[in-house]
């Protein structure tokens, strides 16, 4: 399992959102959310990670 966080660096670009709709969403204030706080591996999560203009994605792994 895999943590997800997004931190208030988040400007809300909705990259995320649009690269893994199944992971992140948007909220009411616009800023990104992880639609799950622990979540299987998935390349996808890390692709929307990798392009947060503001690296406000952290992935971590759960067991560690």
């Amino acid at each position: 399992m895999w943590n997800v966080e997004v931190s208030p660096a988040c400007i809300g670009s909705g990259v995320c959102a649009g690269t893994a709709p199944q992971h992140f969403a948007l909220g009411p204030d616009d800023r990104s959310r992880p639609l799950a706080a622990s979540v299987e591996p998935d390349e996808a999560v890390l692709g929307a990670a990798a392009s947060c203009p503001m690296e406000a994605i952290a992935v971590t792994d759960a067991a560690t």
